[in-house]
């Protein structure tokens, strides 16, 4: 069994800063791209930002320069800092991992339970 469990959500005034953080537990062999959702209410989720083993990193142009994601691997652990933050980002946030869970199987995508980020004017 494989857990994702995101913390660091909360409610911050327009202009503050939050850091997220998503840890992968269970039985893992490997952790390819580890990546950051979100999701407001009639809305698809979209892609926020995502990074690969290896450290390359993909941003949403609405989040460039404010946001940052980073990995720990020796952790499993992914982190997004988010900073000048803004009423539009306020959102749900899921976590999303691809995992290969033994060197026989093949990598699949886990989600995470999503933390609320609410952004106030």
């Amino acid at each position: 069994q494989v857990q994702l469990v995101e913390s660091g959500g909360g409610l911050v005034q327009s202009g503050g800063s939050l850091r997220l953080s998503c840890a992968a537990s269970g039985s893992i062999f490997s952790i390819y791209t580890m990546s950051w959702y979100r999701q407001t209410p009639g809305k698809e989720r979209e892609l926020v930002a995502s990074i690969t083993f290896a450290g390359s990193t993909n941003y949403a142009d609405s989040v460039k320069g404010r946001f940052t994601i980073s990995r720990d691997n020796a952790k499993n652990t992914v982190y997004l800092q988010m900073n000048s933050l803004d009423p539009e980002d306020t959102a749900v946030y899921y976590c999303n991992a691809e995992i290969r869970r033994t060197v026989r199987d093949y990598s699949r995508n886990y989600w995470g339970q999503g933390t609320q980020v609410t952004v106030s004017s």
